[in-house]
């Protein structure tokens, strides 16, 4: 008989597996920051830093004001624990998971092959560069560009250049080491990787099982569209991965009485290992890149919030503001505000800051320390809430209680 699973349930097995509802440090190390990265699996990478970058900002959710530089130490050079790959979007991974995306590199490949490609077209401008970098180690593309120019004449644009590197990057040719002023730095796979990885990659079936089950960990509670998302795989390979797994009792099938599709209810999973907490202590402001809220069928499915970020939004028809963060309380998704890091004046700025419907009274009261230890967190000095919304009034009154 398959087990039901309550819809408040639910959100707190998804949660605690996504590591909320433990006590935080005072001071987060190395230890606290890779637990997160372990937990989650990949952290996604995105540029804009109104507030902070979104792969900070995971980990500051669940462990508080750590030092930013402990995961550079993981993410960057030779000696760190962590790759970039196009996992999710652009997102870090664990090295040791390198060998398990052969299969995305392949389609990558196909890719190239079939649509004539930029590889293909450009065959000889790739050796070139393959070339450059066993010559010369570890290279952004403007350092490969400049040299290009000065000792080779003006053969090809920057845009040449990086537009090669980035298909060598999707295929394998090349790996990402770390990046500098959020340019990626690449190096030949064989200078940033041990033997162990370079060998021969797993079979797809094997590659997707693991990865499947790394996501069923790391969402705690799952249907198909939540696992295959994760990693931003094809779904019959990620249908087939999911009985294997439940063959083997490390998914175990459940419903949910609120999931469904039409008129039938989503069939779901639970991992084996994933706690069932009957309350769930929480305050914590997402990224917009969160696995919490980054697959926007499953948050709505989840919490009943709709989230849309409007970077792109032209800014007259922004109804929550440029980067909108939203704010879990407890179990729930209760809110969302609009932050901007106003270094020069050393000021964190609120924007806006809306409630949602059935948020509980003392949203402001949970929601102030969470923006004093951000403000502290990015070595800014005092809040302003400058914005609209219908929490701002509250915020405001808050912060000046406080």
């Amino acid at each position: 008989m398959v087990d039901s699973i309550s819809p408040a349930l639910a959100r707190r097995i998804a949660l605690a597996a996504q590591g909320f509802g433990r006590s935080t440090p005072n001071a987060p190390g190395l230890r606290q920051v890779r637990g997160v990265v372990e937990r989650l699996g990949l952290l996604q990478i995105d540029s804009v830093n109104v507030f902070e970058r979104s792969h900070y900002l995971p980990a500051f959710s669940r462990v508080g004001a750590y030092d930013r530089a402990l995961l550079d130490r993981l993410a960057h050079g030779r000696r760190g624990r962590l790759l970039e790959y196009w996992a999710h979007e652009a997102a870090f991974i664990p090295r040791e998971l390198w060998p398990h995306f052969e299969f995305r590199r392949e389609e990558y490949r196909q890719r190239g092959s079939e649509w004539g490609g930029w590889l293909v077209e450009n065959r000889s401008l790739a050796d070139w560069l393959r070339r450059e970098l066993e010559a010369n180690g570890p290279m952004p593309a403007s350092a490969i560009e400049h040299d290009a120019n000065e000792r080779r004449g003006p053969w090809w644009g920057w845009s040449d250049v990086k537009r090669t590197l980035e298909w060598m990057f999707r295929v394998g040719e090349v790996v990402c080491v770390e990046r500098r002023r959020f340019e990626r730095v690449y190096a030949l796979p064989e200078q940033a990787l041990p033997p162990e990885l370079l060998g021969e990659p797993p079979a797809e079936a094997d590659a997707v099982r693991e990865l499947v089950g790394r996501a069923a960990s790391a969402l705690g509670i799952a249907t198909e569209a939540d696992l295959a998302d994760y990693w931003r795989m094809k779904r019959p390979p990620v249908r087939a991965a999911i009985r294997d797994l439940e063959d083997a009792g490390e998914l175990l099938p459940v419903e949910v009485p609120t999931w469904t599709t039409g008129s039938r209810r989503t069939p779901a999973w639970v991992h084996r290992d994933a706690r069932r907490p009957r309350r769930l202590d929480a305050a914590a402001l997402l990224s917009p890149f969160d696995p919490v809220v980054w697959f926007r069928p499953r948050t709505e499915r989840l919490f009943d919030f709709h989230y849309r970020i409007e970077i792109y939004t032209p800014e007259a028809d922004r109804k929550f503001g440029y980067y909108s963060l939203p704010v879990l309380v407890d179990d729930d998704l209760v809110g969302r505000v609009d932050l901007k890091s106003d270094r020069k004046q050393r000021v964190l700025r609120v924007q806006s800051a809306w409630s949602e419907a059935g948020a509980p009274a003392e949203t402001a009261a949970r929601l102030v320390p969470v923006l004093r230890r951000a403000a502290s967190w990015q070595g800014l000095d005092d809040i302003e809430v400058v914005g609209r919304g219908d929490l701002a009034p509250a915020l405001r009154a808050e912060l000046a209680a406080s």
